[in-house]
């Protein structure tokens, strides 16, 4: 082996497959889809699950129990090192500052204040639930909290 021949003939991005593209390329006519019926037809695309024939997995298992999760209340967390870093001293935290600031996104239906992290500034914060340490934190740089109901 020479160490010159390593990495020769290896690209750093692969170029796509052009397939249809007559029969010098080896990928014309048929365009790698094989002869006749619904899977050589254009849009044609499997349903999730389907395994060619066979009965699906989704059928051959025995279905058990129940899922509450849709119905679960989805928690916005946040930890007060964030609020120390984003926030000024005596700001008031809320659920519309913490979005405007970016730091709670997507759909949510409450916000938590964890206590991971330092606080040196008094504030206060306005969210729907609150662990132990967090109040403790919030309390001891001289803050206060409120509950959203």
């Amino acid at each position: 082996m020479i160490l010159n021949d390593v990495h020769r003939g290896i690209k750093k991005r692969k170029s796509r497959k052009r397939i249809g593209r007559g029969p010098g390329s080896g990928h014309g006519k048929t365009a790698g889809r094989g002869e006749k019926g619904h899977s050589s037809r254009s849009g044609f695309s499997f349903r999730l699950g389907f395994e060619g024939g066979q009965m699906p997995m989704m059928r051959r298992i025995a279905k058990r129990g129940f899922n509450n999760k849709f119905f679960a209340t989805k928690y916005a967390i946040l930890n007060v090192a964030a609020l120390n870093e984003l926030f000024d001293a005596g700001a008031t935290v809320d659920p519309a500052a913490l979005e405007a600031k970016g730091l709670v996104k997507g759909r949510y239906d409450a916000v938590k204040i964890l206590g991971n992290g330092e606080l040196t500034k008094k504030l206060t914060v306005k969210a729907h639930q609150f662990s132990a340490s967090a109040i403790a934190k919030i309390e001891a740089a001289g803050g206060a909290i409120e509950r959203i109901q």
